[in-house]
């Protein structure tokens, strides 16, 4: 079962190649930093195709992609995990460029991972793409435009190409991570509740892709305070959350 994973030199991408490697699954992993891919690569079981590409290069993406399925034939799964997050606040005119380039990461490149394998899937019957949300998304957070936006974006994104696909047997799964430890929430100044190991998140994903779930939140225990959010009206969310920490920005850090 050939597995496609975009931000594969650490965090969430990381974790899951080190996971399907481990189930003896033939990957292609891609990422920007070159190498980082290949120190990772190198340190895995079996044999895999490394591509050092920047998401936001379509057409390099898809060169990686088209070589890996030539290579490998059908690519069963396709996990975009590529994603950035600072904080942005509309009236610094210096982060528009920083929310530009998160939205143009986290969702744009989304799709650009997606477009090479679905005409196959189609055509097959079968495969699963899978895209990474967050519960950041859920509700906006205050000092995080550019990601909760983004990831909000991703989430619905991934329900209409679901509905899309569903008549030609091809899955499409929807991963809203919590606090998981990696390099992205070590940014975070705050306390991060039922923050979770990066390969235990991997295993916990790799049961819901294998099981086709459309949408789970990994940790459960964030899915529970989501739907606490989505429920919440907005004169009490709020009141709630106005207040809430806050990312740092770039310059910041």
């Amino acid at each position: 079962m050939p597995v496609f994973i975009t931000g594969a030199s650490s965090g969430l991408g990381a974790a899951l190649a080190r996971h399907y490697a481990a189930q003896g699954q033939t990957l292609g992993l891609l990422a920007r930093r070159a190498d980082r891919l290949h120190r990772l690569a190198a340190s895995l079981p079996g044999q895999h195709h490394v591509y050092a590409v920047d998401v936001c290069d379509r057409d390099a993406l898809h060169a990686a992609a088209h070589h890996f399925q030539a290579q490998v034939g059908f690519v069963d799964t396709v996990i975009a995990s590529a994603g950035i997050s600072a904080g942005t606040l509309t009236e610094c005119e210096d982060d528009f460029a920083v929310f530009s380039s998160i939205m143009q990461t986290n969702v744009n490149a989304t799709v650009s991972s997606f477009e090479p394998f679905v005409a196959e899937m189609k055509a097959r019957q079968a495969g699963t793409l899978v895209g990474i949300a967050s519960v950041a998304g859920v509700r906006g957070l205050p000092g995080a435009g550019a990601y909760s936006a983004s990831k909000a974006a991703v989430a619905t994104y991934c329900e209409s190409l679901r509905l899309e696909l569903k008549p030609h047997k091809v899955s499409v799964v929807t991963i809203a991570p919590g606090y998981i430890k990696t390099e992205m929430t070590a940014h975070n100044p705050y306390a991060m509740p039922f923050l979770m190991e990066a390969d235990a998140f991997a295993r916990r994903a790799a049961k819901a892709i294998a099981g086709a779930r459309s949408y789970v939140v990994i940790p459960w225990q964030m899915g529970v305070v989501a739907k606490v959010m989505r429920l919440l009206p907005d004169w009490l969310y709020d009141r709630l959350a106005v207040n809430a920490p806050r990312k740092p920005r770039r310059s910041e850090r």
